[in-house]
């Protein structure tokens, strides 16, 4: 199910309604794309790895790979990087340029710490993205 689907499963059950980063993200996620956003007013570059759900508020995983933190500079170590986000609060999510990025320490194929169900996510061997049915 792609991310048109998605959109028209949620509108046709009316049990969710997806935030205007959702369909961005999950583009960005697909083909493995940088995202440039603003949350919580700094700048930053995110390669999406999650999408899914905490309760009723749609979260994102990435994988923080430029700009700042809310503490200033991002971690040298590359594993500190991923970052858990609702989508509602991120401003103006573009696809961006620069290279997607990941971490040694990814784990792909389970539901993340924070989050309750996923509906898409990237495999652990960087392939194809994964999805989740709602049930």
């Amino acid at each position: 199910m792609g991310v048109a689907e998605h959109e028209v499963l949620a509108a046709m059950t009316g049990d969710v309604t997806l935030p205007a980063g959702w369909a961005v993200l999950a583009r960005a996620l697909e083909e493995r794309r940088v995202v440039r956003a603003r949350y919580h007013g700094q700048l930053r570059l995110l390669c999406p790895h999650v999408l899914g759900w905490s309760g009723q508020r749609a979260k994102v995983l990435a994988y923080q790979s430029g700009g700042q933190t809310s503490t200033g500079a991002l971690p040298d170590d590359p594993a500190r990087r991923w970052r858990s986000m609702f989508v509602e609060d991120l401003e103006d999510p573009v696809i961006g340029q620069g290279a997607w990025g990941s971490a040694d320490n990814w784990r792909g194929g389970r539901v993340p710490a924070g989050m309750d169900r996923v509906e898409l996510w990237v495999s652990a061997d960087r392939g194809r993205a994964g999805e989740r049915s709602r049930d």
